[in-house]
């Protein structure tokens, strides 16, 4: 389930060999639901010190099993130290029979388990908010998330971090290990990077784009840093090789969803 950085080259010449063969899956290989974690999202190509953006659910997310979220973010499932999971993102879920939209955000520290904190529990469609993740200024290797442009966060350290990520802005499905095929409809606009630590933004230019079957990611604007992700039922996906993006495993989305539902009991 987790894919592997690979180099934005590398990713492009895998992609044209999975062209090549891919009349040659079978439709089921193809259908909405068929991976256990589906993505449509982008990666910076270049590495920064933060990523900000205006996230909107278009749409309440249909969610038959599992859970969906949109977010921005940094770090990934081997991004620690060692190769441990190590992360931090902010936005939106929804899970299986809660017929709304959260607000969120979740860090994995190198060695832990995710810890995942709720922000707003109700979340109506076309409802606009700004997330950012921002390595502050003081100290090196430490990070906060805001939103609406006020922190929602303590400081927290991400050993290794430190000019070391590659942004991420991204939404997500997780089937629940039934094959289920949720659904979202979610616009991400105006992404910009932090070039330093504290600040510095400009807008995103240069990404890496990924989107699996049954989802879409659709450009809304000349440069990456407004597009679409999309649940559209059993499209063909643009490539079905690594790219850069670093995706979260199974088994911490499973804690992570277990962990979710104890804490409304």
């Amino acid at each position: 389930m987790v894919r592997r950085p690979l180099s934005i080259l590398a990713a492009l010449a895998l992609a044209l060999v999975a062209a090549s063969v891919a009349d040659g899956r079978s439709s089921r290989s193809n259908a909405c639901g068929a991976r256990e974690f589906s993505y449509a999202g982008l990666q910076s190509a270049s590495k920064a010190h933060g990523v900000g953006a205006t996230l909107v659910p278009l749409a309440t997310p249909r969610v038959s099993a599992g859970h969906v979220g949109a977010w921005i973010g940094v770090g990934g499932t081997d991004s620690g130290p060692g190769g441990k999971a190590e992360w931090l993102q902010i936005g939106y879920s929804a899970f299986a029979a809660d017929r709304m939209s959260r607000i969120y955000y979740e860090v994995t520290v190198a060695g832990s388990d995710p810890r995942y904190v709720e922000l707003d529990s109700s979340v109506k469609p076309g409802e606009k908010h700004n997330f950012k993740v921002l390595e502050t200024g003081t100290r090196k290797g430490w990070w906060r998330v805001c939103l609406d442009g006020k922190a929602v966060s303590p400081a927290i350290r991400l050993p290794g971090s430190h000019g070391a990520w590659y942004p991420q802005a991204a939404a997500e499905s997780w089937n629940g290990g039934v094959g289920a095929c949720n659904t979202f409809h979610y616009r991400f606009s105006n992404v910009k990077l932090a070039h330093t630590d504290g600040g510095a933004w400009q807008p995103l230019r240069q990404s890496v784009s990924f989107h699996d079957p049954g989802y879409r990611l659709v450009q809304t604007s000349s440069v990456p840093r407004s597009f679409l992700a999309t649940s559209v039922g059993g499209t063909r996906p643009s490539t079905t090789v690594p790219t850069r993006i670093s995706r979260v495993g199974a088994r911490l989305a499973a804690l992570q969803a277990i962990r979710f539902a104890r804490a409304r009991r």
